[in-house]
């Protein structure tokens, strides 16, 4: 298994080729029973003739009045004029609707016999679709609207064809993902974030322009508009991040303290004392740089400070922190002391080792992913949390990545700051992410596709959002719902999957709480070569009072 959590199969609802369950209405008549193609004359047709028959002693009837091949026909015409109202929701295309068609789209949307789709809290929750004109993003739009949603989308061109290919209801928003004036105003008024957009050629301005930097704009205006919100409520965004560390300055620097330590007696201390130092300085390349090494045995060095917070801040009101290190690879152990503040010698130390790559990157550290020093204590508080200690000790090393002839001494260290954060905490997703695995993409241009799609999953994960970030294999135009699904992490799937069942996933991560802040691959359930069986495939039969992502998504890691 490699290290990875077994992977899950579950099977999703029964729909048509849209993803939509069919609807079936009932009325205190006995419906009508049709077969498609028939020539108008049926079982219903000489019933009805019967019937007019025997009434024909009270009432004088002609020929044309009780033709069955009439009757048939009247029939067929209410009947595929109900249909077509109840339908019409789900076409891909769409001709000019009357005034009355709307008003009934309406009504069965918000409070019609649609209500076994409806979710709690959607009439009140604003989506935005971005790339709602792709293979996947017009299916989503339609989900959304037959549960209750409010929905928004963000076109590039204002192409009448594809406006007509949208539910009139949806509110369009002419823009580009690439410029923030458009983007802000599309985020303006919504709750949560479908991105569902892809480039449309290999070039590399294009792929840096919407599968990168379209996310990363998105992402910041979505914030920006949250604490715009909190702002008039005289608050702070609950969406955003706590700055807890920022090093720009020689200033930021003050506070922090470097120690040394050992975890051996003093004895054995002096017998293998080969020395150690370490230091704290701002660079003149304007850099926060924590350095040294430790050649004596058993022994570390680390950088500590208490805590200072804003009035009224304390980190129960988040899960998490991220910080923004720039490593050559080693790996450091993260260390909160909790207790009270008044009298530090009830405090309990709680640790969480983190591993840093070459160059900068961004490490998120769940506060559930600490342990306690001492296996008695009690877990974590994080509302007890009065320093912050970053520990470098030689042991556990491993080589990074490079030249076999390169020499690299593991007992020295070069860790480079930027910032630590402290994630917010949420229940829900914020914002869902279409990416890709790579799986159908032309070899020839797989790994910018890749790089590009990576680079805008790491920004969403910077952002502080609540996010569901996923993979799907190649996809397909069939049915959805009509194959056993299998959810995994670590790049191993080999299988495509329908645009329905994707944007099934979609709309079910939206208020999902085992959906928030993971990222997954997803595709149709297949049979694994002899002797590489790498899934566990747990057997689900869902139906709509349940939801198949909670037990699929909850045996993988969070925070990916």
């Amino acid at each position: 298994m490699n290290g990875c959590p077994a992977a899950t199969k579950f099977s999703s609802h029964r729909t048509n080729l849209f993803g939509f369950t069919p609807i079936t209405t009932t009325t205190q008549r006995k419906p009508l029973k049709l077969r498609a193609g028939s020539s108008g004359t049926n079982r219903n047709d000489n019933k009805e003739k019967d019937n007019d028959s025997t009434s024909s002693k009270q009432q004088s009837l002609s020929l044309d009045d009780v033709n069955p091949v009439g009757l048939g026909r009247k029939s067929r015409q209410i009947f595929d004029e109900v249909w077509r109202k109840f339908s019409g929701l789900g076409q891909i295309s769409r001709t000019t609707r009357t005034d009355e068609m709307e008003a009934l789209d309406a009504l069965l949307i918000r409070e019609g016999p649609m209500c076994e789709f409806v979710i709690p809290g959607a009439q009140n929750t604003t989506v935005l679709v971005v790339g709602a004109t792709s293979r996947i993003g017009r299916i989503v739009i339609r989900k959304l609207m037959l549960r209750g949603y409010t929905v928004k989308a963000l076109l590039r061109n204002a192409d009448q064809q594809a406006i007509d290919n949208l539910p009139r209801s949806v509110e369009i928003v002419i823009g580009d993902v690439g410029d923030p004036a458009t983007v802000m105003a599309a985020v303006e008024g919504c709750n949560k974030i479908i991105y569902c957009a892809t480039a449309r050629s290999s070039i590399t301005g294009d792929l840096f322009r919407v599968d990168h930097q379209g996310v990363s704009i998105l992402t910041k205006a979505f914030q920006d508009y949250n604490n715009k919100l909190a702002q008039l409520r005289a608050g702070k965004s609950s969406k955003s991040k706590l700055l807890i560390a920022k090093f720009k300055s020689p200033s930021s620097l003050t506070g922090w303290e470097v120690r040394q330590g050992t975890y051996f007696q003093d004895a054995v201390v002096s017998k293998y004392d080969a020395g150690m130092d370490a230091k704290f300085e701002f660079t003149d390349e304007g850099e926060a740089v924590f350095s040294g090494y430790v050649f004596t045995r058993g022994g570390y060095v680390e950088l500590s400070k208490k805590l200072s917070l804003p009035l009224g801040y304390t980190l129960d009101r988040y899960e998490g922190l991220v910080l923004s290190v720039g490593g050559n690879g080693r790996s450091y152990v993260l260390i909160l002391e909790a207790g009270p503040s008044a009298d530090t010698s009830q405090s309990k130390l709680y640790f969480s080792r983190i591993t840093t790559k070459v160059g900068f990157c961004r490490v998120r550290i769940p506060f559930s992913s600490f342990r306690a020093v001492q296996p008695d204590d009690p877990p974590l508080d994080p509302f007890l949390v009065h320093t912050l200690t970053i520990r470098f000790e030689p042991r556990r090393q491993r080589p990074t990545e490079g030249p076999v002839e390169t020499k690299q001494d593991l007992r020295s260290f070069k860790l480079k700051l930027e910032y630590i954060k402290a994630l917010p905490t949420g229940q829900e997703t914020d914002f869902v992410l279409v990416s890709c695995t790579g799986l159908g993409v032309e070899p020839s241009r797989r790994e910018q596709v890749l790089k590009a799609k990576r680079a805008g999953e790491d920004s969403l994960r910077r952002s502080g959002l609540g996010y569901t970030i996923v993979r799907p294999g190649p996809l397909k135009e069939e049915p959805g719902g009509q194959r056993a699904l299998i959810f995994d992490q670590g790049n191993r799937i080999s299988q495509g999957i329908s645009c329905a069942d994707v944007a099934d996933i979609c709309v079910k991560a939206l208020h999902d709480s085992t959906a928030r802040n993971k990222s997954f691959d997803v595709c149709y359930e297949y049979v694994a070569e002899q002797g590489r069986e790498l899934y566990e495939l747990v057997a689900h039969l869902p139906d709509k009072a349940n939801n198949y992502l909670t037990p699929a998504l909850s045996v993988l890691e969070k925070n990916t």
